[in-house]
């Protein structure tokens, strides 16, 4: 196995000359997300790498170019994930053992349509061209990814992140340690080559993917019947089922109940609507039936729910 020996950056390269790729990300996070982090630390390496712990609720908003590449995992509950960029469309589940990665000044729509729990790492794009030249290979440019599977890359994260209850000088060079790790493990999975190949095994096109979402999105239930999706998509049943799972970490049936909970929420938030009558709006046959769903979704009652939220 190669050894890598991370080089301090060139002192001619300075964090000012970085930012002209944009904002810091723990100043635009702080934009975007609108409240403070729960924890911030720095790791002790010439990359001035930071990790930040966020709680924060639905957002829609334009991420503007930054400074650093940002890499993220997912504590809480699972929650969808939509990302614009151009005419490139692409969506997730944010949950346990998936990651997203955001390169140093890119910028993309985001929309997450309920409270996420993240863990992010800021990585300087001197450290992941330092890990490219030590591996001896070419930097190539790294590629956007949302929310895609990736347990190797969560669990480092959320190692790096539980460190800090070790003893201090332990905890340092953990943390730089598995930093250097995930840099490494950045490199070889999300070059363009690494993302050409994983493109190629499957998932649905996003003019594809964006369609059948709409469809899904629909009123009309001849719209998101599995039939007609895989119709629409060129492919048989089976074949459609895989690539929509590839594509967005959930079967179409487990992303219309996920669809289903975030109405529920939405509804749940207007005072003036009973349980009973969301129920049968959103197509229950009994007022358990939906407090089961709901509660095996959120870990709370609807009624639970609405007090805490209102």
């Amino acid at each position: 196995m190669a050894s890598f020996d991370i080089k301090s950056p060139n002192p001619a390269v300075t964090f000012t000359k970085r930012l002209e790729a944009g904002v810091t990300p723990y100043h635009e996070m702080q934009r975007v997300l609108r409240t403070a982090p729960v924890e911030s630390l720095c790791i002790d390496d010439p990359f001035d790498t930071r990790l930040t712990r966020w709680k924060h609720g639905p957002i829609h908003e334009i991420v503007q170019p930054m400074s650093d590449h940002v890499l993220m995992t997912y504590l809480g509950t699972m929650q969808r994930l939509e990302r614009r960029s151009g005419r490139e469309y692409s969506t997730g589940m944010g949950r346990r053992g998936s990651i997203t990665f955001i390169p140093a000044g890119s910028s993309s729509r985001w929309d997450i349509h309920g409270p996420m729990d993240i863990v992010q790492l800021y990585l300087s794009p001197e450290l992941l061209d330092s890990v490219a030249r030590e591996g001896s290979r070419s930097a190539r440019p790294l590629v956007e990814s949302t929310a895609q599977p990736d347990n190797v890359m969560a669990t480092l994260l959320e190692m790096t992140h539980k460190s800090s209850g070790d003893p201090a000088y332990l905890a340092g060079l953990y943390r730089k340690q598995l930093a250097s790790l995930i840099a490494i493990h950045l490199v070889k999975t999300h070059s363009g080559v690494a993302q050409t190949a994983e493109k190629a095994s499957g998932g649905l096109s996003p003019a594809i993917l964006r369609m059948s979402l709409e469809r899904l999105s629909s009123e009309n239930e001849e719209d998101f019947s599995l039939g007609a999706l895989a119709e629409a998509a060129n492919l048989s049943r089976f074949h459609f089922c895989r690539a929509f799972k590839k594509s967005t970490g959930l079967t179409p049936h487990e992303w219309l109940r996920q669809r289903r909970m975030e109405q529920a929420m939405a509804m749940l938030r207007n005072p003036a609507l009973q349980i009973t009558a969301i129920a049968g709006t959103l197509g229950y046959a009994t007022l358990t039936a939906f407090c089961v769903a709901f509660k095996r979704h959120t870990g709370s009652t609807p009624g639970d729910w609405r007090r805490a939220t209102l």
